[in-house]
């Protein structure tokens, strides 16, 4: 089945971007990043910005706005049955030329796990130097790391955070 990406949360100063692979079926449904109720995404960024857990998506936009943070997904369209990042087939990059054009403070591209790292790397190639770092990922499926270990590799964002 084909499926596609949500548009960015973002706005121009954001000097912080966290990328994704592609959205899992209850994000989808919900048209929501990060919608599933176990994906720990909100509640790591949260905590690393020392902020209370938001509940509703209009205060996680809000979270991600006052820490000058975008949010988008390596790809714009690919065809996969479920929600592994392994399943995916047929992608189709998002446009980080013009993208990146449009936000010319971000300083650092952080990518929820190894697979949209590898998807950027595949698929895009960079004009300028950016700071680059793989993160583990947030989703239920990664039980290779206690959630205190992801959230002490997620701090690592915070340097580049401009408030």
């Amino acid at each position: 089945m084909k499926i596609y990406s949500f548009p960015s949360i973002s706005n121009p100063d954001a000097t912080i971007l966290l990328l994704g692979t592609m959205p899992g079926i209850k994000s989808l449904e919900l048209n929501e990043y990060y919608g599933h109720p176990q994906n720990n995404f909100w509640k790591l960024l949260a905590l690393v910005f020392d902020q209370e857990i938001p509940e509703e998506y209009r205060q996680k936009k809000e979270l991600l706005m006052q820490n000058n943070i975008a949010v988008w997904d390596v790809l714009q369209a690919c065809e996969r049955q479920g929600s592994l990042d392994s399943a995916i087939m047929k992608e189709i990059p998002n446009d980080f030329t013009h993208f990146l054009n449009e936000h010319p403070n971000i300083k650092l591209i952080a990518f929820n796990g190894q697979k949209a790292a590898a998807y950027f790397k595949k698929h895009v190639r960079l004009t300028q130097d950016y700071e680059l770092i793989i993160l583990p990922s947030t989703s239920p499926a990664n039980a290779g790391k206690s959630f205190e270990e992801k959230l002490n590799e997620w701090k690592a964002i915070t340097k580049f955070s401009v408030t």
